[in-house]
């Protein structure tokens, strides 16, 4: 492909991106197809030569598109989103055609420095205080595994880089029974062992908070034992209903006992750029030694982007940097972001934030959460009149869970029929262990409308199962 062509389908593959976009209401939300039926459509072995770019954008249509799932449908109430504002593609666009590997400050400067500057904005807008600084990763499982390997080598003085682990006997991390499963594999990577992640009891709703006597009495009973308290994991707004811990106990508690402390706030910390939620949701925050948010889930920003604030980078520093001769920069100090992460090398996912920012500015971010948040209780509201629905756990901001009438059985058979109907998307959970029906509200361009209509599909295809 020579320039001309490549400018001929770039014009091309934006306004079918464009037209994508308009239409994608008129396409079933989640893929429906059968396993291996794209698989079975492509070509055993590899091209000889090469082919037009008409024949392989015609088999993306026919091969490709039938098995997406499409992330940025409206009425996608599944998971979490993984919003793609246009300005945050188009800015993605401007960093595919740089190409720039961007692991040092001398690899691309203006990188480095747009990154720390985002950054900030970020840590402005979520209202944590002057003195965080941060970095941007690819999700919040790489930031909560960079969090743990600095608890690990935090509790043993800086040792296990060097020495292994086999002397330093049990390490315990503390968490709740509602983190995300990212921390459980954060641990196995670690090589703190799933065995040495305690998950304590939550109080009842509305926030199914950690107990903080449980958290007590654990770090207590585990220094009796000879064990190493090493860190504490808190959520704002867990995956499966929502959770959130008491910020401000929890910190009290890491603080007091000298344990480094991590908040996972991938999914609601991007809410906290509305003032208002931030009494019920954010207080105590600044007591964390890490925290992290994904900027890619609810504010806009393409996947992959997820910012890790840090109260003391040092701490990370000192657990993550290693330095060979062949990256060292030389001449005035500057930041180098590959020393505060696990991979080397890095993408310049800063631009698509400062797009992002610039194009909507904080005010109409706000007005999208609240709306979302809003129509979430409606939808609850709408669900609660109808029989014979149950409200399983209340709103956290849009999040919330339901049951049909009978078992964990019939609950999977009334997801699985919704998203087979195709107008809306939505997944199963479980709860006190009962399975549930999650609903998330969350994708950048819903209406008022895409979320309402969900009451009646709900009822619609319950019904049809009778």
């Amino acid at each position: 492909m020579n320039w001309d062509d490549f400018s001929h389908w770039g014009e091309k593959i934006s306004h079918w991106a464009a037209d994508y976009h308009r239409t994608i209401r008129d396409r079933p939300v989640r893929a429906q197809t059968k396993p291996g039926a794209i698989a079975a459509q492509l070509a055993l072995t590899p091209p000889e030569t090469g082919e037009a770019m008409d024949a392989i954008m015609a088999d993306f249509e026919t091969i490709v598109m039938p098995g997406i799932t499409h992330w940025q449908h409206p009425r996608f109430f599944a998971y979490f989103p993984a919003n793609a504002a246009p300005p945050s593609m188009l800015a993605e666009m401007l960093v595919s055609t740089i190409a720039s590997q961007c692991m040092l400050w001398q690899t691309s400067p203006a990188a480095t420095e747009v990154e720390g500057m985002m950054v900030d904005w970020l840590r402005q807008a979520l209202g944590l205080p002057e003195g965080f600084s941060g970095v941007i990763q690819d999700s919040a499982s790489s930031a909560t595994l960079s969090a743990v390997l600095t608890m690990r080598e935090h509790a043993s003085g800086w040792r296990g880089n060097k020495e292994g682990l086999s002397g330093l006997g049990r390490l315990r991390i503390y968490c709740s029974e509602q983190v995300h499963s990212s921390i459980d594999r954060a641990c196995w990577v670690a090589g703190i062992g799933q065995d040495n992640l305690v998950k304590l009891p939550t109080g009842p709703g509305p926030h199914y908070a950690m107990e903080p006597d449980a958290l007590t009495q654990a770090i207590a009973a585990d220094r009796a034992a000879g064990h190493t308290p090493a860190g504490i994991i808190a959520i704002t707004g867990g995956t499966g209903i929502g959770a959130c811990d008491d910020l401000t106990k929890i910190t009290e508690i890491a603080q007091r006992e000298g344990i480094y402390s991590h908040l996972d706030a991938a999914w609601a910390g991007s809410a906290m750029i509305c003032p208002e939620y931030r009494d019920q949701f954010w207080q105590g925050v600044e007591g964390f030694d890490s925290i992290v948010f994904n900027p890619h889930k609810w504010l806009g920003a393409q996947f992959d982007c997820s910012v890790q604030f840090l109260r003391d980078p040092q701490k990370q520093l000192n657990t993550l940097k290693i330095e060979p001769e062949y990256l060292k920069t030389s001449g005035d100090a500057v930041v180098n972001y590959s020393e505060w992460t696990i991979p080397l090398g890095r993408r310049f996912r800063a631009l698509k934030i400062w797009f992002l920012l610039r194009s909507y500015g904080l005010d109409g971010l706000r007005t999208r959460i609240r709306n979302h948040v809003t129509w979430a209780h409606e939808l609850c509201e709408a669900l609660r009149a109808q029989e014979p629905f149950e409200i399983v756990t209340e709103p956290i901001l849009s999040l919330f869970t339901f049951r049909c009438p009978g078992d964990d059985n019939t609950q999977q058979r009334l997801v699985d029929a919704i998203n087979n109907d195709g107008r809306i998307y939505i997944t199963q959970g479980l709860h006190e262990g009962r399975k549930m029906i999650r609903f998330s509200v969350g994708q950048f361009d819903c209406t008022r409308e895409d979320v309402m209509l969900a009451a009646d599909v709900i009822r619609d295809v319950w019904e049809g199962l009778q």
